[in-house]
């Protein structure tokens, strides 16, 4: 491999690993980096005020409205309107961050802002926008006084209620609550398993195999959760993969097929032609500067 997916982490030297930051400044100074597929190891809050731009989300168009929550989960893929102008700040913060208990870790991988299966999570703001400001406030506060004692905590916790009142918020605005149950619980590990093996497994039955569970079994559940079946998602996922690598890395197609599984440079070709309607090479070009 001759280049890694470009892949950014949290600022060094911080006191903690939560920031709120203009990302109206940043893309002023950084605009060629924000325009162009980028993905970090840590969470987006991301508050558009003014401005109506459309939000590339792991190659996925979102379009935003003013007074919109978006909240993007670690390693996502993302790319700022390059042509739309807009006002926005973020809140950017890590697992090592918020996790202190396993509560917390259960309440943040749980959370359908972060995890939502169906889609990105959107939050439009309108009566409760001043609930939002307050708790906004209070950790712009906080966070000048990083050497007073419980500065983390409080920040964490102010974090929380800002996620737990975004969360209600959420489930009041085109919100499709998932039915719990055998069919949720399988839907959630497949899609675990496939993050973490689909290089290397695109076979359904060894994943049901993992599960222990039966093909049919594995399809019911996906089907009623996502309308997918397993093969769709194990697809969808490797494409995913590829289309970060083909946008933010020099790699040959050649070494791409191969890093995600394909022996023969014809296969993924074919494979990809399959999903995308168009060749690796043409994909690429989209993204060519």
């Amino acid at each position: 491999m001759t280049e890694q997916i470009r892949n950014y982490g949290f600022k060094e030297g911080m006191p903690v690993e939560f920031e709120i930051v203009s990302i109206t400044d940043l893309y002023k100074k950084n605009k060629d980096i924000l325009t162009s597929p980028h993905r970090t190891a840590f969470y987006h809050i991301l508050w558009f005020q003014k401005g109506t731009p459309s939000h590339l989300v792991d190659f996925n168009p979102v379009e935003i409205k003013p007074q919109t929550l978006l909240f993007l989960n670690k390693d996502t893929v993302q790319l700022f309107d390059p042509k739309e102008s807009f006002e926005a700040k973020g809140i950017l913060f890590t697992d090592n961050f918020f996790f202190r208990t396993e509560a917390d870790m259960k309440f943040l991988r749980s959370s359908i802002l972060f995890n939502d299966l169906l889609g990105v999570s959107q939050v439009q703001l309108d009566s409760s926008i001043d609930n939002f400001k307050i708790l906004f406030r209070l950790m712009e506060a906080e966070l000048a006084n990083k050497h007073e004692i419980y500065y983390a905590d409080t920040l964490r916790s102010l974090l929380h209620s800002f996620l737990l009142l975004a969360e209600r918020e959420r489930r009041k605005q085109d919100f499709t609550e998932l039915k719990k149950g055998p069919d949720l619980d399988y839907t959630i590990l497949f899609r675990d398993l496939v993050e973490a093996d689909f290089r290397q497994l695109k076979q359904v039955n060894g994943y049901a195999s993992k599960l222990s569970v039966t093909e049919k079994r594995l399809n019911q559940a996906t089907t009623v959760i996502l309308g997918k079946s397993p093969k769709s998602i194990i697809d969808e996922r490797v494409m995913l993969e590829a289309k970060r690598l083909l946008a933010h890395t020099n790699d040959s197609i050649k070494e791409i097929g191969y890093s995600l599984g394909f022996q023969e440079p014809t296969n993924f070709i074919k494979f990809f032609r399959k999903h995308n309607r168009s060749t690796p090479v043409e994909f690429r070009e989209q993204f060519a500067t």
